[in-house]
């Protein structure tokens, strides 16, 4: 009896189920440790925007203050006009999120959707724009803000994130998921090219259209080349530009650097959650159809 228990203990399927139990715990213990040594920086930020500044640099790392500082939070909203840096980056990255939307979901419409000479090849070349690098356009791009007198001005932010190959690339890959079907069946009941897009194609858009608005929001708000270049006015400023009063010649006051880092961060991880449900979905349906 004992002998056939312990045959039927190390069967090939019961070797085989093992080993698997070991790899996933290994892909487990792997993925706590990099989502560790992703997260602790956060952490660490967040607990010293709660220290006084001779509490920060402490070895060893106290990661729960001795004292709450909540009054850091509140000098870095009275000692700068920290609430004009965050209107202004607000208005940039939500205006220029809409305008991405909008020019990415009609172009996508357009290259997955409506047959015309050498489409593919044009979308093959405005994807490949992707691959310059932005210190290639930086100075023609400034040159033609300077000549349409939008330096120094949020619009020229606006108008150059307004345009993303990678939002049409989201777009044109989601709507070949679509079937054709379905829109010949519009256009036989005499929708136009326009209502089908407002009226069929959009509706079952969300999940692309949450992918970019993640991106491209993201993107805006963290800008901060595009507003070094750009903005020299202070009541102009973004909050990245904003956050460098806290960065002096002589001397950096770390506490009020890293509480204006977490007011900063919370918006976007504000629009991830809320759109998180639909991400995935994006992400994944993105490459279905070639």
């Amino acid at each position: 009896m004992n002998i056939a228990t312990e045959a039927q203990v190390y069967t090939p399927e019961v070797k085989k189920k093992k080993k698997f139990a070991v790899g996933q715990a290994i892909k487990y213990i792997v993925v706590i440790l990099v989502s560790l040594t992703m997260v602790l920086p956060f952490v660490w930020m967040l607990s010293a925007s709660l220290k006084l500044e001779t509490e920060i640099f402490g070895f060893p790392i106290k990661w729960i203050p001795e004292t709450f500082r909540w009054e850091n939070y509140k000098e870095v909203w009275t000692a700068v006009p920290f609430h004009i840096y965050y209107l202004n980056t607000l208005k940039i990255a939500v205006i220029t999120t809409i305008l991405v939307i909008i020019n990415s979901s009609l172009a996508g419409y357009a290259f997955a959707k409506i047959k015309f000479p050498e489409s593919n090849r044009l979308f093959f070349i405005y994807v490949a724009t992707m691959m310059i690098p932005y210190q290639v356009m930086m100075i023609p791009q400034f040159m033609l803000m300077k000549q349409l007198g939008l330096v120094n001005s949020h619009w020229a932010l606006i108008i150059l994130g307004a345009f993303n190959p990678f939002g049409v690339f989201l777009f044109r890959q989601f709507f070949l998921s679509i079937p054709d079907e379905l829109l010949e069946a519009a256009r036989i009941d005499g929708l136009s090219e326009f209502g089908i897009y407002w009226r069929i194609i959009l509706p079952l858009s969300k999940p692309a259209i949450a992918t970019l608005v993640i991106f491209s929001f993201m993107h805006s708000w963290n800008d901060f080349l595009g507003p070094l270049i750009y903005l020299t006015s202070d009541h102009l400023y973004t909050l990245q530009l904003g956050i460098q009063h806290f960065i002096t010649e002589y001397n950096t006051e770390y506490s009020l650097l890293m509480a204006a880092a977490v007011s900063a961060v919370v918006p976007t991880i504000i629009v991830y959650f809320l759109a998180q449900d639909h991400f995935i979905k994006g992400v994944a349906n993105t490459g279905i159809k070639g």
